[in-house]
């Protein structure tokens, strides 16, 4: 069983493959003879097949049926044998258009010859496959979705002479490629051997067939169902609003939409003696490729509403075009009529149409033309306006479109009612009843003469009962005191009880019941109702208390209270104070002051008083800030009018329990002074001081040195602003930090101290030795050195003495190689190679350095590494 289960599905997956290859057909026919009643015709069934399809070649026989037009019922059947294959192919599409598809059919035809009486009904010629191929755009499950070719012989009625016809036959090319977003044409002309009228349309594609009987033998007998065509194509637009067809030539146009298949149906209408006696239809698959063309691709029609300046676009992939020359068709804009923008914008000078024309690639092989009429008719605005807002209740539309040109000449509402599939209208000002509440989106699309459209979407929200709004619902009087009640709402009002009210039957009656009284108020929006209420409570007087006298610190806010049912107040004085007229205002005083509130209900008033006694602040003087050198003190000097105190940080200070501590701060610190009492302000008072710690003085008179006799040596020192230096022997000045010092030979060593200061007169001392040598200038040169990281003669350095710069010190070993160099004086090699430490071995040295004269000096010899 498991067996023939998979051999069934093997087999139905088989015949839809071998199905999916059909792209299209249409039947025709010739009259052949005559003979008393009969008719003879030469019949052609035309089968087109993708030559590149994966799917089965083109069937070798195909079954056919005639049937009688009216009744449906069969008259003729037979299987027909292929007659032959036609191959239709575009070999060079030109050089004007960039990806082109690959356009080649083969078209099976299968002829027969066929004798039929004349009927009054007349006859239908029937074909039926399946299944169309996958993915086809404008259909639901194309690859499930079959195909039906038919023809139509006339009967007798109304026309005697009809039979004795031949049908229209499509003589229109079908090697036409059709690229998306470019303007197409795509002829569906036909010839008539009888002379008929020809009118032509789109029309429905048919189903046929099924997955299990993909050519059902005989055909299905009409009438035929349409193909399911999937949103927002249809069979009245197979390729989208943008493609149409001319009703007297058949010839397709319009802007292509996006890459794919499309099924196209066009029927012809034969006319004869101005009567309709038969309609013949071809049904193809229109293949539109993703490739570019050198085109200028225009809309036939663009309509500017809004104002006078219109942007214009060619539509289409852009890879072909090198150039564009627009022409606007107003030469009242002088040198503005013509652009070579490829997306140009252009301000019209009036109304009316003007004719827009492109040249793309001008003076090029693949140059194009192509124009639009735009019209210019600024001053159209949708509106309308709705009443009635309440379920099952009818709501009222109005238009209120204006227009400055023309005049409104259509309307097309949808009420947004999803639940209904009545809901639209096309007349000015409808009505429309909604079923449920909720928010709907009431659309209007609305055009005037001048060919102005636009839409306007405004939400209608429908309730179950009309709003009532009320400026109160409880509310208080003084007995024998008016109150006017207020409602707000779309209908009519009426109020209950009618006792002690005036004008009841309005949105604001006035009412003076003498006791505590709830007044309903009922609501009629022409039939939907609504219901609400509002309690007048009477009193006879007012009741108020004014909270306790209070004690503030001096200068702050307070809170004022009071409780009671007045439903206004009145505060004095009202000085200072946020709103006098609230119940519980905030005040603020520095004096001690006595507030008197009144509360009141119409006529009736209340009143009472509250003292708010002021108590000043303590008061904490923390004393001037001060600047001190690092790491030193201060003293504070701290008072108050308080009676108790502490200082804070207290980290710092000698003590935060005295008015004057010494304070040592590391950094420069904020310390507060916070001072209290206990005379009735019971907040603190604070004060602060800043001490600030200047930055710590780094004396530096210069790192240790030597000269010869008669060497001029410059000094250095820094840190500071102030400069004292000692012993001032051979100085030229001890009170600048650069003095300049000769030598005669008299001492060999002197050590110098430089103190240093800042603005505050902050100081710091630091040293400097210096070597006198009675030499000339020299640049002395170890000849040995032991680099054993002891801290003693681990480095072969060269020392200059007056010597103003080293140009180069080198150091080489045996075999010439460099293993050291410098320039810099005192700086010395470690006795390593790459850093790997070397063994005891000879090494050669030079260098040469500029003596304090500026004359060269220059040294050689050999040093002793040991280890």
């Amino acid at each position: 069983m498991k067996r023939l289960s998979l051999i069934i599905i093997l087999s139905l997956l088989l015949q839809s493959v071998r199905a999916n290859h059909i792209t299209g057909g249409e039947i025709f026919y010739t009259l052949t003879g005559q003979s008393g009643g009969s008719y003879s015709y030469s019949v052609t069934l035309k089968l087109y097949r993708d030559h590149f399809s994966t799917g089965a070649a083109l069937d070798p026989a195909a079954p056919i049926a005639i049937f009688d037009r009216l009744t449906g019922a069969m008259v003729w059947n037979n299987t027909i044998q292929r007659s032959r294959i036609e191959y239709l192919q575009l070999v060079s599409p030109g050089p004007c258009i960039m990806n082109p598809p690959p356009v080649y059919y083969d078209v099976g035809h299968y002829d027969f010859n066929v004798t039929l009486p004349a009927s009054a009904n007349g006859y239908i010629i029937t074909y039926q496959r399946c299944c169309r191929i996958a993915g086809i755009n404008n259909l639901f499950t194309s690859s499930s979705v079959g195909a039906t070719y038919i023809a139509e012989i006339p009967g007798t009625n109304p026309l005697a002479s009809a039979p004795a016809n031949n049908s229209a036959h499509f003589v229109g090319p079908d090697t036409v490629i059709v690229c998306q977003h470019n303007v197409f044409t795509y002829s569906f002309n036909a010839m008539d051997a009888d002379s008929d009228s020809l009118s032509y349309s789109f029309c429905n594609a048919y189903i046929g067939g099924t997955s299990s009987s993909p050519a059902p033998d005989p055909p299905a007998a009409p009438p035929y169902q349409s193909v399911p065509y999937a949103s927002p194509f249809s069979a009245d637009q197979p390729m989208g609003s943008g493609v149409t067809i001319n009703p007297k030539t058949g010839l397709v146009t319009g802007i292509a939409p996006d890459a794919g298949i499309y099924v196209m149906t066009v029927c012809v209408n034969e006319y004869r003696n101005g009567l309709l006696i038969a309609t013949q239809r071809k049904d193809l698959q229109i293949k539109v490729g993703d490739c570019s063309i050198a085109a200028a691709n225009l809309p036939p029609l663009g309509v500017n509403c809004d104002n006078y300046t219109s942007t214009f676009t060619n539509s289409g992939d852009q890879s072909l075009i090198h150039s564009y020359f627009w022409t606007f068709g107003d030469p009242a804009s002088g040198t503005n009529d013509t652009s070579t923008l490829a997306n140009p914008t252009h301000v019209f000078t009036d109304t009316g149409k003007y004719t827009v024309t492109l040249v793309t690639n001008r003076g090029e092989p693949c140059t194009d033309t192509g124009s639009t009429i735009e019209k210019i008719y600024p001053g159209f605005f949708p509106a309308f306006s709705s009443k009635g807002i309440c379920v099952n209740k009818s709501s009222q539309f109005a238009d209120a479109t204006t227009t400055q040109f023309g005049v409104v000449n259509s309307w097309h509402w949808d009420f947004g009612d999803a639940s209904a599939a009545n809901d639209t209208s096309n007349i000015q000002n409808p009505t429309y009843t909604f079923t449920k509440p909720g928010t709907y989106n009431v659309r209007l699309i609305v055009t005037c003469s001048k060919g102005c459209i636009d839409t306007i979407i405004n939400p209608i929200t429908i309730i179950d009962k009309p709003p009532i709004g009320l400026a109160f619902r409880d509310t208080l009087i003084c007995n024998g005191d008016n109150l006017q009640l207020q409602a707000s709402g779309a209908g009519n009002f009426s109020w209950t009880p009618g006792t002690n009210i005036t004008n009841a039957n309005t949105a604001t009656p006035l009412v003076n019941p003498p006791t505590t009284t709830k007044y309903f108020v009922n609501l009629d929006d022409n039939g939907c109702l609504n219901k609400d209420s509002v309690n007048v409570r009477v009193v006879d007087f007012v009741t108020l208390k004014a909270y306790s006298d209070t004690t503030i610190c001096q200068g702050d806010a307070i809170q004022l209270h009071s409780t009671g049912d007045g439903l206004h107040f009145l505060w004095t004085p009202s000085a200072n104070m946020n709103d006098a007229t609230l119940a519980n205002p905030v005040a603020t005083t520095n004096t001690t002051t006595t507030y008197q509130v009144v509360a009141t209900i119409g006529h009736c008033f209340a009143s009472d008083n509250v003292t708010v006694k002021t108590i000043p602040y303590p008061v904490a003087h923390a004393g001037p800030d001060t600047t001190i050198c690092y790491n030193s003190s201060a003293q504070l000097q701290g008072s108050m009018v308080a009676s108790s105190f502490t200082w804070t940080p207290a980290g710092s200070l000698s003590s935060s329990f005295i008015l004057n501590p010494i304070a040592t701060p590391s950094k420069t610190t904020a310390y507060v002074l916070t001072v209290t009492d206990n005379l009735g302000c019971p907040k603190p008072g604070r004060d602060t001081v800043i001490v600030r710690v200047l930055p710590k003085v780094n004396a530096f008179a210069g790192n240790d040195t030597a000269v010869v006799v008669g060497q001029p040596l410059h000094f250095n020192a820094s840190g500071g602003i102030n400069y004292l230096w000692s012993p001032p022997t051979a100085l030229s000045s001890v009170t600048i930090s650069d003095p300049i010092a000769f030598y005669d030979g008299s001492i060999d060593t002197i050590r110098y101290t430089v103190r240093v200061g800042d603005e505050q007169n902050c100081f710091d001392s630091a040293s400097i030795t210096v070597k006198i040598f009675k030499t000339n200038p020299q640049i002395f040169v170890p000849t040995a050195f032991t680099p054993n990281d002891d801290g003693v003669n681990d480095l072969f350095r060269p020392i200059g003495v007056g010597i103003k710069s080293i140009e180069y010190f080198r150091v080489y070993n045996r075999w010439g190689q460099l293993v050291f160099n410098t320039t810099v004086n005192e700086q010395g090699w470690d006795g390593k190679i790459g850093g790997k430490p070397q063994s005891t071995n000879t090494f050669v040295w030079i260098v040469k350095g500029i003596d304090y004269l500026d004359k060269p000096f220059f040294r050689k010899g050999t040093v002793t590494l040991i280890k």
